[in-house]
C-alpha cells in the first residue's frame, strides 16, 4: 500500500468537510422549506374546507328548491272551493232538498186547510208556505256556500308562510262566494215577497 502524502491527506479532509457542509446546508434548506410547505398545505386545506362549505350550501339550496318543505298541498282548499261553487249554484237553481221540503209543506197545508177556508187562506197555506220553504232552503245553501268560499280564500293566511295559493282555487272560491251572495240576496227577496210574491185572491 502506498503512503499518502500530506497534501493528499489535506485534500481528502477538505473534500470530506465540504461534503459534510453540503449535507448540513441541504438539511438546513429542508428545514427552512418544511414550514413553508406545511403552511401551504394548511392554506390549501382551508381553501378546500371553504369550497366544500360553499358547495354544501349550494347543494342544500338546490335540494330545498327541488323538495320544498312539506305543507298544505292545496287539496282541501281546492275541494272547499268546488263545494262552495256547487252550493252557490244549488241555491240559485233549487236543489232536491228544497223541492222535497216545498212538496212536504204543500201536503201539510192541504191537510190542515179546511175546504171551506177562504181562497186567500188556501193560497197562503198550500202555496205560500211551500214557496217560503223553498226560499229558506235556497238561502241556507247560499249562506253555507259563501262561508265555505271565504274559508277557502283565507286559509293560506293560517298555513305555511310564503306558500301561494293556486290560481284556479282562488277563481273557483271567488265564484262560489259570488254565487252564494247572489243566491242569498234572491232568497231574502223571495222569502219577504219583494219579488215573485203570491198572487192576490181578489
Amino acid at each position: 500500500m502506498g503512503t499518502k502524502t500530506v497534501d493528499e491527506a489535506a485534500n481528502e479532509a477538505t473534500e470530506v468537510k465540504s461534503d459534510a457542509e453540503t449535507v448540513d446546508v441541504t438539511k438546513t434548506d429542508e428545514e427552512v422549506t418544511e414550514p413553508d410547505t406545511a403552511n401551504t398545505e394548511a392554506e390549501a386545506a382551508e381553501d378546500e374546507d371553504d369550497l366544500s362549505e360553499e358547495e354544501y350550501a349550494a347543494e342544500l339550496a338546490k335540494l330545498q328548491l327541488e323538495h320544498p318543505e312539506e305543507g298544505p298541498s292545496g287539496v282541501g282548499q281546492g275541494a272547499a272551493a268546488v263545494v262552495s261553487a256547487a252550493l252557490g249554484f244549488i241555491s240559485l237553481s233549487g236543489g232536491w232538498v228544497g223541492s222535497v221540503a216545498a212538496a212536504r209543506e204543500t201536503l201539510v197545508g192541504q191537510l190542515h186547510t179546511a175546504s171551506t177556508a177562504s181562497v186567500a187562506t188556501q193560497i197562503k197555506e198550500v202555496y205560500g208556505d211551500a214557496w217560503h220553504t223553498t226560499a229558506l232552503w235556497a238561502g241556507i245553501f247560499a249562506l253555507v256556500g259563501a262561508l265555505v268560499g271565504v274559508a277557502a280564500l283565507i286559509r293560506p293566511a293560517f298555513g305555511t308562510p310564503g306558500r301561494p295559493q293556486a290560481t284556479w282555487i282562488k277563481s273557483v272560491a271567488w265564484a262560489g262566494v259570488a254565487l252564494g251572495v247572489v243566491g242569498l240576496l234572491l232568497a231574502v227577496l223571495k222569502y219577504t215577497d219583494l219579488i215573485l210574491s203570491l198572487p192576490s185572491a181578489t
